[in-house]
């Protein structure tokens, strides 16, 4: 039985041109480029000129003014914990130099578990947090975020893409409510890269957290921008590797791989983001003309706020997990939400926050689409969707 993967939001396989790019580090051997980037030998600087290409691809990718706003961490969850610990710690510390006090962090309550679960971490270090509202389709207005700011506010994070439903969030808007009380903003853009136009400088952002494995790239390698003069305070200290930002040996096979990943993600993204909209659209009408279906978010045919790679219905009568494995039986690959949340039974917290009920929200499916999806994987999932819930 041929397998149909169709949960790409969760990870993607391997692109061409990553296990090209990352094929010599892979050999055994001495002849192999398997330096240490911070050794002052030949091997050693071999491998640190591949580590700074690749940190200038990204940073053009990315649109970051300068290569070393690049900082390469283990993934995307270390780059969320990092920017909101550090951040925060850093605008704090600035900010007691100049004689003002306290210490206010904003987020959503949609957030991927690797930005909310930082809230217990903050408060622990003596700050407060709370919420901006979001509406029946998970996004945070910029007037949310104008209601939910104080004097004391001095971070920002809200995602520019939903994980688990795709709503694409108005980061420029997001990020000037933020800079006017002179707070600094992250984004979550975990699942806008490659998938809708992304421009960090553009966007006025001050930090920005990505992984490789959501664009073809390997696991285990994420990227963390961080504009020049932020103010940060490292969470990983020791060889100082990473002009000091993220101390520990680079895993310089993995970044490499990074690099052709996301230069091939940003290269491809409007093809991609045309060629899977239209899949997204169909998904949607054929899903929904199923009377045990109801989609988690109203989108329009064609409808560029919200991500076209990622389409999310609920099932009436069916939990989650019963669907997946139903499915997966029948060889195709879905989610229910959240990857880093698929041994929870609980309902997904992204569609709490939406206001969808509880009994309704148990039955969330996500399909997401990728570059090795095809046309013919849409008919598959739908004759095998309509075996499961006939």
């Amino acid at each position: 039985m041929d397998r149909i993967y169709l949960d790409n939001a969760a990870t993607t396989p391997l692109s061409a041109c990553a296990a090209q790019a990352m094929a010599p580090y892979m050999q055994a051997g001495v002849q192999a480029p398997f330096g240490n980037a911070n050794s002052l030998h030949g091997v050693g600087r071999e491998a640190f000129s591949a580590l700074e290409d690749a940190r200038m691809r990204v940073s053009r990718a990315l649109g970051a003014s300068r290569p070393d706003e690049v900082v390469f961490t283990s993934g995307a969850t270390e780059a969320d914990n990092a920017a909101l610990l550090g951040m925060a710690l850093g605008q704090r510390e600035r900010r007691r130099l100049k004689g003002r006090t306290g210490g206010h962090v904003v987020m959503s309550r949609v957030e991927h578990d690797a930005v909310l679960h930082c809230a217990a971490a903050l408060k622990r270090l003596g700050f407060e947090v709370s919420f901006a509202e979001n509406d029946a389709a998970g996004r945070v207005s910029p007037e949310a975020l104008e209601a939910a700011m104080r004097d004391d506010t001095l971070l920002v994070s809200i995602m520019a893409v939903n994980n688990e439903v795709g709503t694409v969030m108005d980061t420029a808007a997001l990020a000037a409510v933020a800079h006017k009380h002179d707070a600094l903003f992250h984004v979550d853009a975990v699942q806008a890269l490659g998938k809708i136009a992304f421009d960090v400088r553009a966007l006025g952002v001050d930090a920005a957290s990505f992984s490789a494995h959501k664009v073809g790239g390997p696991k285990g390698v994420g990227v963390l921008y961080l504009k020049t003069r932020t103010p940060f305070e490292p969470l990983l200290v020791g060889g100082g590797q990473e002009r000091g930002l993220r101390s520990g040996t680079q895993n310089v096979a993995g970044i490499v791989g990074c690099a052709a990943a996301i230069e091939h993600a940003v290269r491809e993204q409007a093809a991609f983001a045309q060629r899977t909209r239209a899949w997204r659209d169909e998904l949607y009408e054929r899903l929904c003309a199923h009377p045990s279906v109801h989609a988690a978010v109203e989108v329009a045919r064609g409808d560029e706020s919200f991500a076209p790679h990622i389409a999310s219905v609920c099932v009436r009568g069916m939990e989650s997990q019963t669907a997946i494995l139903q499915l997966d039986m029948r060889g195709i690959c879905v989610s229910g939400g959240s990857a880093c949340s698929s041994n929870s039974l609980d309902p997904s917290h992204v569609l709490a926050a939406m206001g969808v009920p509880r009994n309704l929200a148990q039955g969330l499916l996500r399909v997401s689409f990728g570059e090795y999806t095809e046309r013919a994987h849409i008919d598959a999932f739908i004759s095998a969707f309509e075996e499961v819930v006939s």
